[in-house]
């Protein structure tokens, strides 16, 4: 168990680090709606935030893609604990996305 854990934690930062790298443009697009969202005037606000989260949730997709595929190829206890594990490295690595890993 300690071992397969251990496994697990190096290859998701690994994966992470290829997904911060591969997907630079789900980053570069949450930039750019937070910071609309953050000069918007109060009448655009609410709008601007909501493009805020669809961007955050476009990443959020993509990491849960990425992470069922790979445990796609696991037994079923392994798959639960990778799972388990990924989801914990995605909400201490990106919290933004951590509201929302758990539910895909």
């Amino acid at each position: 168990m300690i071992f397969r854990r251990r496994r697990f934690t190096d290859l998701i930062m690994r994966q992470l680090e290829v997904f911060a790298e591969d997907r630079t443009d789900v980053f570069e697009e949450i930039r750019n709606r937070k910071e609309l969202y953050d000069r918007a005037d109060r009448d655009e606000a609410e709008e601007m935030y909501g493009d805020y989260i669809d961007a955050v949730e476009t990443g959020t997709e993509a990491l849960a893609e990425m992470r069922d595929r790979f445990k796609q190829t696991l037994d079923e206890d392994a798959a639960e604990e990778y799972e388990l594990e990924f989801n914990r490295a995605v909400k201490k690595r990106w919290p933004m996305f951590g509201l929302e890993i758990d539910l895909r």
